[in-house]
Order: structure tokens, then sequence, then C-alpha cells
């Protein structure tokens, strides 16, 4: 038995590189995992993947900017599945940028809602749930960027610390529960994919993508004080 034997665990941005590690890692666990994302194919496609591997697994596509449609998928999974036990946040985004005196604010236009404003509705749309569960746990994976921002990426630097301060926000709201709101802090993820394309690159800094679904993995045999409101860092800290 472990901590997710009969749990759901909802993946937000799971046909993102981090998505198929982590939702087969849940699903190794025990737990039923609902990948979302907004590809239909992406999701179905990491599903398949997990299905594959032996797990349990249901996809779906949601607009994650849209809090009513948030909410209603968060409803749907508490009816159909009893509970929820974790939202894993992996919706990505990244612009390269400019020198921050002439860094066009489109790129923070374009960042904002991907990298914000799903944090935001999703945190909303799971609170609840994640108080009843038994060990809710609210995770989004972050970036190095949101605490030692570089001047060629401040739009996003700032998207990054922008989502993590609410996810912070979210925790004090679990304050003195059983359930949890934590960052996962990587300076950039490495997938299969890239491991083959450069066989001989260092890629030094990088969180393998299974590492990274391991810790994840862990946070429901930690305790909700231990992990509430921290940064967790698989990377150099500043």
């Amino acid at each position: 038995m472990t901590p997710l034997d009969g749990g759901v665990v909802a993946i937000a941005g799971a046909g993102g590189g981090a998505g198929p590690a982590v939702a087969r890692r849940l699903a190794a666990s025990g737990a039923l995992v609902v990948v979302a994302d907004a590809d239909e194919a992406r999701a179905a496609g990491v599903a398949d993947d997990v299905r594959r591997a032996g797990g349990r697994a249901e996809a779906t596509t949601v607009d994650l900017l849209d809090l009513t449609a948030t909410e209603d998928w968060a409803a749907d999974l508490v009816l159909r599945h009893g509970r929820v036990d974790g939202l894993v946040h992996l919706v990505g985004g990244w612009r390269g940028g400019s020198p921050l005196a002439s860094a066009d604010l489109a790129e923070w236009d374009a960042l904002e809602p991907p990298l914000v404003r799903t944090v935001q509705r999703t945190s909303q749309a799971f609170h609840d749930a994640l108080l009843a569960a038994p060990a809710g746990r609210f995770v989004l994976v972050s970036s190095r960027e949101a605490t030692r921002p570089s001047q060629t990426n401040a739009a996003y630097a700032a998207a990054k610390a922008a989502a993590e301060t609410w996810t912070l926000a979210l925790a004090d709201a679990f304050s003195e529960t059983s359930a949890a709101a934590c960052i996962i802090v990587v300076k950039a993820l490495l997938t299969p994919t890239m491991r083959r394309s450069r066989p001989d690159a260092s890629f030094a800094g990088f969180t393998p993508v299974d590492d990274l679904a391991d810790r994840v993995a862990d946070l429901w045999s930690t305790t909700a004080d231990e992990v509430n409101g921290t940064r967790l860092w698989m990377t150099e800290e500043p």
C-alpha cells in the first residue's frame, strides 16, 4: 500500500515534457491520474502511455483560463470519483527575451495567461477538494529564474514569480490542515528525447523528468507541515 492507493491526481499541462513521466510515476503509486492538456491528442497520448505501463488514467481537455470550466472539471472529478488528492501544475510557456531596456511587453502579455492565470484558476477550482482529501497536494513546478531573474528573461521570470506568490498564498489558506501547496524549483527539465538527440551534451544543472516525477510522488509520503509553503530545490539554490 502507498499513500496514493485509490487516490485521484489531476495533472494540468500533462502533454508537456514532464507530463508523461509524472503521470506514470503517480499511477505506479496507485493513483488514478487525470491528464489534462489544451491539445486533445497530447492528453490522450499521455493517458495511453500510462495504461500501457499498467496504470489507470483518463484524459481530458479543459480551458484553464475559464474559472467556470475549471470548477466544473474539479466538481466532475469529485462527483465521479469521490475525491481529488492532488493537482500537479505543469502548464508551461517560455519566450526568449531581449535586454530589459528594449524588451517588448508583448512577451508578458503572452506569458501571463498560461503561467499565472492557470495557477489562479486551478487553485481556486480545486481548493475545497484538496482540503477535503486525506492529504491534498497542490504542486507548482517553477523555475530558478523566479528567484534569480536574468535581464533577458524578465517577463518569464516575473510570471513565474507571480505564480509562486499565488501558490504560497494558497499554502497560507492550507495552514494547520492536512493539505499542502508547494513549489518544486528546477533550472530546466531533461527529457529522454533531449538526451537521445544530444547524447554527448552535459545538460549541467538540468533535472531529469523521472527525478522530478519521483519528487512529486514523494509529497504524499511527507506531512503537510513539512512541505506546505516551501520551495523544494532540485537545482542549485541562488
